[in-house]
């Protein structure tokens, strides 16, 4: 299936999660440009582009200051020990720029560094309450921490912190305690590798309403492109997997996560195509 098959009439679909800055653009001759048009050509009208630490946020907000269809977040991966810790302070300045949207890529991943938990907990605590200081949604990622994930989302956030959950690979118990407390849950192309029938299940479970739809690019090309770089164009595969998943048009699915998108991250504002 070729990604204007599998997008069809999604126009425009939302990569929710994706690092632009860190891309293989060998399927473009390195050509950024190409690589944007594609993703264009596939359907897809916004992205986010996360940010994992301080050292190469610059590039991060550059990008979403080139782009109109491109926003930004800023914060430092769980797993990324050896980068600066942000301070809260640090994260509600940077946030103050238009195009920083959501604070984050944030959380705890006790699946690689689950032996001293501290140090994570540590900077989680500071992203929750950079959010809640800032009104921005959270993004988290989580793996083999559920519980200590949702305590402390409800210790620090006091029921004042929104957010999601992306490339959700958790069980259906945590997925509905997180939308309790006003997360949403993004899909990712995990969705369709052939070891992923747990998670469909959660998918087939959740309401439309409650999801996004991710690329998390360069990672998890969605099959047919597993082993190949990932890049956002291939969402549109994501949209086609959980709409069959749903038991809903790709149309539907693209529309519901656009509009999904922009009710969290409601400090973005669409792009209106020419």
């Amino acid at each position: 299936m070729t990604d204007r098959a599998a997008a069809g009439a999604l126009l425009p679909l939302v990569d929710s999660h994706c690092h632009l800055d860190r891309l293989d653009l060998k399927a473009h001759d390195g050509d950024f440009d190409a690589m944007m048009r594609a993703a264009e050509a596939a359907g897809v009208g916004h992205m986010l582009c996360i940010g994992v630490d301080m050292e190469s946020f610059p590039n991060v907000l550059a990008t979403a200051e080139a782009w109109p269809q491109v926003y930004a977040t800023v914060g430092v991966h769980p797993l990324y020990r050896k980068s600066r810790p942000a301070t809260r302070e640090e994260l509600v300045a940077q946030a103050r720029h238009p195009k920083v949207v959501a604070i984050g890529e944030t959380g705890l991943d006790y699946f690689y560094a689950g032996d001293d938990p501290s140090w994570q907990h540590e900077r989680f605590i500071t992203h929750i309450q950079a959010a809640r200081d800032t009104g921005l949604p959270l993004v988290i990622h989580t793996r083999d921490a559920r519980a200590d994930t949702l305590a402390l989302l409800r210790e620090h956030g006091r029921g004042q912190v929104r957010g999601v959950l992306h490339c959700f690979t958790e069980d259906l118990a945590m997925a509905e305690a997180a939308i309790e407390m006003g997360f949403m849950i993004s899909i990712s192309g995990i969705v369709t590798f052939t070891n992923a029938e747990a998670l469909r299940d959660v998918v087939r479970a959740l309401p439309l309403e409650a999801l996004l739809i991710e690329t998390d690019s360069p990672w998890l090309a969605p099959v047919p492109h597993r082993g190949k770089p990932n890049e956002p164009r291939f969402v549109a595969q994501v949209a086609a997997q959980v709409a069959a998943l749903k038991g809903v048009s790709p149309e539907t699915v693209a529309r519901t996560t656009r509009d999904n998108f922009f009710r969290l991250f409601n400090k973005a504002q669409p792009v209106v195509p020419a």
